[in-house]
């Protein structure tokens, strides 16, 4: 039998309603029932992302009396931030030399 393979943060991050889940939850911690309010799909399909991005260690669960909250742990969103650090420089290195390009043509057209 194959041993799954262990989820990433960027397997997490794959999906849509993931990405809304931790959107939802940076802003509050929720209870998978009032996430399952935001969406149009069931209960359970809301848990399995929530499993998903626990699994991933995005998502923290506190226990306030009979019910669990989430909320983000922004920690593993690192990996995330660090992956896209070098595509980030190379669109600010592009957006730059269109700002010069622009400033040139209009000092030209004056």
């Amino acid at each position: 039998m194959l041993k799954q393979a262990r989820r990433d943060v960027f397997h997490a991050i794959a999906d849509p309603t993931r990405r809304a889940i931790l959107a939802l939850l940076a802003l509050q911690a929720m209870t998978p029932n009032a996430l399952a309010e935001h969406f149009d799909t069931t209960r359970q399909a809301v848990s399995k992302h929530i499993q998903v991005l626990a699994d991933c260690q995005l998502l923290k669960q506190e226990q306030n009396g009979t019910q669990i909250y989430y909320h983000l742990d922004p920690t593993k969103m690192r990996d995330i931030d660090e992956w896209l650090a070098p595509f980030r420089k190379l669109w600010s290195d592009r957006f730059n030399r269109l700002d010069k390009v622009l400033d040139k043509m209009k000092r030209e057209k004056k």
